[in-house]
């Protein structure tokens, strides 16, 4: 039996924990938050339940593998997450690729040689997902490994070709070979998935997006909640609101963490948590961490932030349903001179497209009686407006009601009359997800998606491994593209080098 640490309660973390109390490890989990989850969690205002980070999941092979593993499939309710898609000149909720096809051929006829041409291109992307629906392979071992392989090894000649042409071709330039710049076409393309992500996941997010989105009934807090009790119950120590000021290092070998003025010994330490504060942060004087890799940590770049709005709406779920038509509205198009790389853009919330998400129409419980819940969502510029004000209070909450008024007023256009029933508001910028996940700049998912910017050199590798012996990472930080099924493939992997 091992003495293992982990840092950070996670979904990483909590996945992590239980793999290990079932191998009969003693294992202890801090986290500096009042409650698990991180960015799978959620909480409640006023009655209103809102989803403090991700609302929704892909990947439902993996997810449910992990919870039947550890025995708490029946006892959580995924739900299937339809997406409508919202632009000028589109408005429609697809089920599959073909749908939505039809949706752009029938939105912009004008343009349908340059259509034709994208699509040629697109279909191949999307045709190496056809085999999809088995769990990751790092997921599984032995047969269960080798089933899972199986269509990557079939697709393998497919796949090297198409990355070999796309891997490192950003969406933005995809789009740019068939349509001109600041046309409602490019910017809708440019738009789907992270901003300029590898063109070679088009083909994965649509896939994704329209046939495997997921969320939780109960909301991620529950799963959060499900699992940490799981944990306990198996044997586990989650000490909440425990923030972990140092991991111990004694001669280049992992050796515990320190907990308010307390040392903890370890024979593992898992940090489930972001890479950027492990090395540059956590980690003590005495790590043989190479300074040459701590300068490439500390200038590699982030996922985007996301800026929330909250709202408690006077509004019952079956007129808001009237509206929205869907729990999850996608707006896809951003206005001509939105730009994600322009920092210092003081009108980018008037112009960037606004997603919308409602707890309260996958369950009613998630609002009083009556009433319903809504987010309101905009993927935003890293350190936007001198990182939010550089510190300045006063400047930060001025900013923060600017960006706040200009993301309703555009969802207003959504759902008109929107501002006549809002009884509760508030809203997250990426400085308040890093305050409360620990996340580099809000990071939503771990590093950069930008093929030019990548921090490792396999976008699809997991990488668990660090310059200190015993220290691993547990966390979606571990893979390029992170999320939470590169949470659980770093979970897998831990669980799987500590015997």
């Amino acid at each position: 039996m091992k003495r293992i640490i982990i840092v950070g309660a996670g979904i990483g973390g909590l996945i992590a924990g239980n793999l290990l109390t079932k191998k009969g490890h003693n294992v202890t989990i801090f986290e500096a938050y009042l409650t698990p989850g991180g960015y799978t969690a959620g909480f409640y205002r006023k009655g209103y339940y809102f989803e403090s980070g991700a609302i929704s999941f892909e990947d439902s092979a993996s997810v449910c593998k992990a919870m039947k593993d550890i025995g708490l499939l029946d006892q959580i309710e995924f739900v299937k997450l339809k997406t409508r898609l919202v632009s000028e000149g589109l408005d429609g909720t697809p089920e599959t690729y073909d749908d939505f096809k039809k949706i752009l051929y029938a939105g912009f006829p004008a343009d349908q040689a340059n259509l034709d041409a994208f699509f040629f291109e697109l279909d191949k992307l999307v045709a190496l997902m056809e085999n999809a629906g088995q769990p990751m392979p790092f997921l599984c071992n032995g047969f269960e490994m080798a089933k899972a392989i199986l269509p990557y090894i079939l697709n393998g000649p497919n796949w090297m070709k198409l990355s070999k042409q796309y891997g490192n071709m950003t969406t933005s330039d995809f789009a740019a070979k068939y349509f001109a710049k600041d046309t409602k076409l490019f910017r809708l393309f440019s738009r789907l998935g992270y901003p300029d992500m590898p063109a070679m996941f088009l083909g994965a997010a649509l896939v994704a997006m329209f046939t495997d989105l997921w969320t939780v009934k109960g909301g991620m807090q529950s799963w959060a909640d499900l699992l940490a009790e799981k944990f306990r119950k198996s044997g586990g120590n989650l000490r909440l609101n425990s923030y972990v000021d140092r991991i111990i290092v004694q001669n280049g070998i992992a050796a515990g963490v320190s907990c308010q003025n307390a040392i903890y010994a370890a024979d593992y330490v898992i940090a489930a948590g972001d890479y950027k504060k492990i090395f540059l942060t956590l980690l003590d004087g005495q790590t043989p961490v190479p300074q040459a890799l701590r300068d490439k940590i500390s200038q590699a770049a982030v996922s985007e932030g996301v800026f929330t709005v909250y709202l408690g709406l006077n509004l019952s779920n079956d007129v808001l349903a009237e509206t929205m038509k869907t729990p999850h509205v996608f707006g896809l198009e951003d206005k001509p001179g939105c730009d994600m790389n322009s920092t210092a853009d003081e009108a980018f919330f008037s112009k960037a497209a606004v997603s919308l998400y409602s707890p309260s129409m996958i369950n009613p419980r998630h609002a009083p009686p009556g009433k319903s819940s809504l987010m309101l969502q905009v993927v935003t510029p890293c350190r936007w407006m001198n990182n939010w004000g550089n510190s300045d209070r006063e400047v930060y909450g001025q900013l923060k009601t600017k960006a706040m008024e200009a993301v309703i007023d555009n969802a207003s256009r959504l759902v008109p009359g929107l501002k006549e029933w809002i009884g509760y508001q508030d809203a997250a910028t990426p400085l308040t997800y890093e305050r409360f996940t620990k996340n580099s700049d809000g990071a939503s998912s771990a590093w950069s998606w930008n093929p030019n910017k990548k921090f490792y050199k396999s976008t699809l590798s997991v990488n668990i491994e660090t310059p200190v012996k015993n220290l691993f990472i547990g966390s979606c930080w571990a893979m390029q593209i992170g999320g939470i099924p590169g949470a659980l493939a770093a979970a897998y992997q831990c669980a799987k080098k500590i015997k």
